[in-house]
């Protein structure tokens, strides 16, 4: 399944690409020189907006240190979904509202993105919820979509509470189900 995750991805970053060749506004960042990426494509002043593309990442990421800390093994799906990339998060569109894929930016976003994962499990095991994995922020406050660690699915979550709706039944496809958002949230 996770070269499933990875494929979908593949497609969804060159459906970004290219609706960006219409709307370049969507390639464009506040160039911040003490936050290094190979994703910028050029290089300005701390401040100054420049460009930048999702760039493949040459291996698949390191997740024995948060399998260790969680003691638990992580969905396969979503470790190829977090190593696939780096990139800036990515806007996306459903029938239900708008998105943001969350990637890491470089090493430290990705240790940081982690950080975050490990808060989050936590969070559901004192609440004695399932585990979930976010992959997703929504236009909505409180609401994420994440990963069921357990059964893969995709779920719609409010913070803090049991997901109540599975919006795929795999990462993969609740990836191909995505449109790339047009415009900058």
């Amino acid at each position: 399944m996770s070269e499933r995750v990875t494929a979908a991805l593949d497609n969804f970053v060159q459906s970004y690409l290219s609706t960006a060749k219409e709307n370049p506004e969507m390639l464009m960042v506040e160039y911040d020189q003490d936050w290094p990426s190979d994703c910028y494509t050029s290089i300005g002043n701390s401040g100054e907006r420049v460009t930048w593309q999702p760039v493949k990442r040459p291996k698949k990421s390191n997740f024995d240190d948060l399998e260790k800390a969680l003691d638990m093994k992580i969905h396969s799906d979503l470790i190829s979904y977090y190593s696939a990339y780096w990139s800036d998060n990515l806007g996306a569109q459903t029938s239900k509202g708008n998105l943001q894929l969350l990637q890491a930016w470089n090493q430290d976003d990705f240790e940081r993105l982690q950080q975050n994962l490990v808060g989050h499990i936590l969070m559901k095991r004192r609440l004695k919820q399932p585990e979930t994995l976010f992959v997703a922020l929504t236009d909505e406050d409180d609401f994420i979509l994440t990963v069921n660690n357990t059964s893969g699915e995709v779920m719609l979550e409010q913070v803090g509470l049991i997901p109540k709706e599975v919006v795929a039944p795999n990462l993969a496809a609740f990836i191909q189900s995505l449109q790339p958002l047009a415009t900058v949230t």
